[in-house]
């Protein structure tokens, strides 16, 4: 039996919102540089609309929700699982630039699990996130920076 779910929305805060505004009047300023090449053939904006596609699925699809003794997350085409038990130290308030980034802002948590295993989320309360996943594995250490 299936439990419901926690859904913890994502923090759209930050670059994420900037490249989108620049993604979305990318093909508008290349469409009015030359509006015959594009009148003849409109096809041609289509490479354009590809990368607005896929940041605003990113944006607009990024969750996480606790259910069943994990930690799932989606973000655009992306997703996954982390058994909480597996989970052995959180790092708050720090932003990783490498590995798994189902993320969109800075000062999310660092998850730690299994041996060698990282990701990084990004979820609009860090400490809600924290405590539920210390009432499922009450041996997570918790590291503010």
């Amino acid at each position: 039996m299936m439990s419901e779910p926690k859904v913890y929305a994502a923090n759209r805060k930050g670059l994420i919102q900037f490249l989108l505004i620049g993604m979305l009047l990318l093909p508008v300023a290349v469409f009015l540089l030359d509006r015959e090449a594009f009148a003849a053939r409109p096809y041609m904006l289509l490479p354009l609309l590809a990368p607005i596609v896929l940041i605003a699925w990113i944006y607009f699809g990024t969750v996480y929700w606790l259910q069943d003794g994990r930690l799932r997350y989606k973000s655009g085409p992306w997703k996954g699982a982390v058994a909480v038990e597996s989970i052995t130290l959180i790092e708050e308030g720090k932003t990783s630039w490498v590995g798994m980034k189902p993320a969109l802002a800075r000062n999310g948590l660092v998850i730690k699990y299994n041996r060698f295993d990282e990701i990084y989320i990004a979820p609009e309360s860090n400490q809600e996130v924290i405590a539920d996943l210390l009432s499922i594995n009450r041996n997570i250490q918790v590291v503010k920076r």
